[in-house]
């Protein structure tokens, strides 16, 4: 039987305050992220960032614990998604990467060699596709794939994005009813849906980003029957260049002032819990509302390992087609 290799990948995050600074070293030298041609300059102002940044992000990464829980969700993802693929019948084993700290995407590329797969699929843990997340990734991986001739007859199947697969969208909306329903008065709630920014400069460039976001806000909109009012928001930029808006901080502020007093958060473009919704959303933007006069400021979970989204996650893999997609 062919043996069939998947790796799922993230971001990453640091797990202890010492490793904040070089987390955000890495995320910083990416070029995806600082458009800087130069390796050498692009590394001195990624170094200047993470010396700036660390203290404040320490503090971040401390009132969540210490460090960021997104490697062991990851694992939890690879496993119920190895468990998935082998109650199907396939001969699948699940690596994890990450692009900015560890395990990284050349580790995970280690243990695809060990494993003696002979199929692979690489599956951006990402439903949109960015430049600056999917495309960093896809692009550190075929430079490592270059390096490796071990690999070269590898059948790889790139899956570029999913933000409307059907599971995707029902597991999603699944957990937004649930929390609907902790509402005294659900259908006065107001569902604020809150995705992270790129800077405006990479949509305009062809980045497809906001489209496939807007698509995904849409699509969840309806099979939730379009009960609610709802909006789009971002949040997470860095940087005084113009990223996509509006903030999710303006917009709580705003619905502060026009008298809504119940918001339920959707963090529509994670799948897992990290600094950005842990953090951001869970206490700073909880903060916010609260000085807005905002009475009831609740959050749906991450999809995490909810079954449905595993299972979503198991027909991308054996429904992946021969081109990048």
């Amino acid at each position: 039987m062919n043996k069939l290799g998947v790796i799922v990948f993230n971001l990453g995050g640091p797990e202890t305050l010492e490793q904040v600074k070089p987390f955000l070293f890495r995320l910083f030298s990416d070029p995806g992220i600082i458009r800087i041609r130069s390796d050498v300059l692009r590394k001195a102002v990624a170094y200047s960032i993470a010396t700036l940044r660390s203290p404040k992000s320490r503090g971040y990464y401390r009132k969540i614990g210490g460090g960021s829980p997104l490697r062991r969700i990851t694992q939890e993802q690879a496993q119920a998604l190895r468990d998935e693929l082998r109650w199907s019948g396939a001969h699948a084993d699940v690596f994890v990467g990450m692009c900015t700290w560890h395990p990284f995407l050349a580790d995970a590329l280690d243990r695809v060699e060990q494993s003696g797969a002979d199929r692979l699929v690489v599956l951006p843990l990402f439903p949109q596709y960015s430049v600056t997340t999917t495309g960093s990734g896809f692009a550190t991986l075929e430079a490592l794939l270059e390096q490796r001739p071990r690999l070269a007859g590898l059948d790889i199947r790139w899956i570029r994005s999913w933000q409307k697969h059907p599971a995707y969208i029902d597991a999603f909306a699944g957990l937004v009813e649930r929390e609907l329903d902790r509402f005294g008065d659900r259908g006065n709630v107001h569902i604020l849906f809150s995705a992270h920014s790129i800077p405006e400069s990479y949509v305009k460039a062809g980045d497809p980003y906001l489209d496939q976001t807007r698509e995904t806000v849409e699509l969840m909109a309806e099979r939730l029957g379009r009960r609610n009012p709802y909006r789009l928001a971002f949040q997470s930029k860095i940087g005084p260049v113009r990223w996509l808006g509006p903030s999710t901080n303006d917009v709580i502020v705003e619905l502060g002032r026009q008298g809504i007093d119940q918001v339920l958060v959707v963090p529509v473009s994670f799948v897992s819990e990290h600094i950005e919704t842990l953090y951001e959303l869970d206490i700073q933007y909880r903060k916010v509302a609260s000085d807005a006069g905002i009475s009831v400021f609740r959050r749906v979970p991450a999809l995490n390992c909810d079954p449905t989204f595993i299972r979503g996650l198991r027909e991308l893999v054996l429904n992946a087609p021969p081109e990048m997609t």
